[in-house]
């Protein structure tokens, strides 16, 4: 204790950095589980082979932007300090322990320069999934999409109200044919003008970030945000896809767009997806069993009105295409509107002295009016599904999967803010994100099946059950 210590900074030793790293830290997991030379075929279009200054390896480049993500370290200039003086990432990104470290601008610069307008975060991301689904780390049979919300850089106080063209949803084509093909099959005419394909409101803009969205969402946040909408694999909870977009716009518009990337991307064949009460609408319902895949959706509450007879207490007769009220009064079809819902009205004779009426209707013709959209039986059959032991086990793995998914990111990836401003970078952070959980994922996985000897083909939870159900599949989705 009272030996004065010798000074040990200018001592030399012979040291490797292979001895310096701990052979259990996630480096050496990643390392090892993770090819990342792919990159370097990605990026070949965008560098010039006879001309320029030597650039930075590209592997090693995004290796450092991964590594960003990876440890949650959202500052460029603070990553290239880690990087100074940890040896572990030096030894990942196979660096010497004198070797001068690249500027932060360097990855600013081609950000900005280089890589803006491109696609390669989008294909660097694919190609990490498709290491994972030859590593049998994804089935593909069960996927669950939801939303998280990202802070956007911008005052929510700094903004103006102004008129913007807002597009329609992405099925109103579709749509538009089933609403002629209804009003055919009851005798009337088609509608005198199509649907506008845009629409002009008025909605309030950040002067600082116009590219984000003001989110006003129950039990949310207000303010300008960002939404990454994020599908996972039902096996180990791989992201199969990430997909930017500002907070007003609704959950459901991207999604199918987005399934069907997949479809065609990954040919994945799914046999149900899991999605919460935001997406449960007429429209996705058809659609997505339209691709001959289950959807096991959550269950939403209607709008409550005032009157204590509600439209659930009218029964629906399929065979005569009318409603029946409770006290035995018949609706009949009236018309079918541009937006795909059918009218029925009743008798005015017969609930003039009906009484319930009040309890029924407010209305001065004593009229009472349901509607029912042309996609309704599709909706319903959703709704069923969900009762079903099949559909209730299917749905409680999605808090596993992606709920916990969007956890980890928001705790450990520094997913809680947009990092930059403007739609496109939001966009390369979320792709960024879901490359490092997965990367850290498949490296967790694959260190625990060296170590127990374990096969991970079709070992998942979720899987046991898609396998014992599917004889029975067909009886639940026709």
């Amino acid at each position: 204790m009272l030996k004065t210590p010798s000074p040990q900074q200018f001592q030399l030793e012979m040291v490797t950095l292979e001895e310096l790293v701990p052979k259990d830290h996630l480096v050496r997991k990643v390392d090892a589980a993770i090819d990342f030379e792919f990159i370097r075929d990605e990026v070949e279009h965008l560098y010039c082979k006879d001309n320029g200054r030597p650039p930075i390896d590209p592997v090693r480049l995004f290796k450092i932007m991964i590594l960003g993500y990876l440890f949650g370290v959202p500052s460029e200039r603070r990553l290239m300090q880690e990087i100074q003086v940890n040896v572990a990432y030096r030894w990942f990104l196979r660096m010497g322990l004198t070797e001068k470290v690249p500027d932060a601008s360097t990855l600013s610069q081609n950000r900005i320069r280089r890589f803006n307008g491109t696609d390669v975060f989008q294909r660097i991301f694919d190609r990490i999934v498709e290491q994972a689904f030859e590593q049998r780390l994804i089935g593909g049979y069960t996927l669950y999409t939801d939303s998280t919300h990202l802070k956007a850089s911008a005052n929510k106080r700094k903004s103006i109200n102004k008129e913007v063209t807002a597009s329609t949803s992405a099925y109103i084509a579709e749509l538009d044919k089933a609403i002629e093909a209804d009003r055919e099959a009851h005798g009337k005419k088609p509608l005198k003008e199509a649907k506008p394909a845009t629409e002009v409101k008025n909605q309030k803009v950040s002067t600082t970030d116009p590219d984000s969205g003001f989110m006003t969402r129950e039990g949310k946040p207000q303010g300008f945000f960002y939404l990454d909408h994020r599908t996972v694999d039902g096996r180990h909870g791989i992201i199969t896809d990430t997909f930017a977009t500002p907070g007003n716009v609704h959950d459901s518009q991207p999604y199918i767009a987005r399934l069907d990337r997949q479809l065609e991307r990954f040919k994945f064949t799914p046999i149900a997806v899991g999605l919460d009460a935001g997406y449960f609408t007429a429209p996705l319902c058809h659609l997505i069993r339209e691709r001959q895949i289950a959807p096991v959706i959550a269950y939403r509450r209607p709008n409550g009105t005032a009157n204590p007879i509600k439209k659930k207490h009218f029964n629906y007769d399929s065979n005569t295409d009318t409603y029946r009220c409770p006290q035995g009064e018949i609706l009949s079809y009236s018309t079918t509107d541009r937006n795909g819902y059918r009218h029925y009205n009743s008798d005015p004779k017969g609930c003039k002295d009906c009484p319930l009426r009040l309890d029924c209707t407010k209305s001065q013709q004593h009229k009472k009016t349901l509607t029912r959209h042309v996609w309704e039986e599709d909706k319903e059959h959703v709704s069923g599904l969900r009762l079903t032991p099949w559909g209730k086990k299917i749905y409680n793995r999605r808090k596993e999967t992606v709920e916990r998914s969007f956890a980890d990111a928001k705790q450990h990836h520094g997913h809680r803010y947009a990092r930059f401003r403007g739609l496109a970078k939001v966009q390369m952070q979320c792709l960024l994100a879901a490359v490092a959980q997965n990367i850290k994922k498949m490296a967790l996985l694959a260190f625990l099946s060296l170590f127990y000897g374990v096969k991970w083909a079709i070992t998942a939870f979720t899987e046991q059950i898609m396998m014992s159900y599917q004889p029975r599949f067909k009886k639940y989705h026709v």
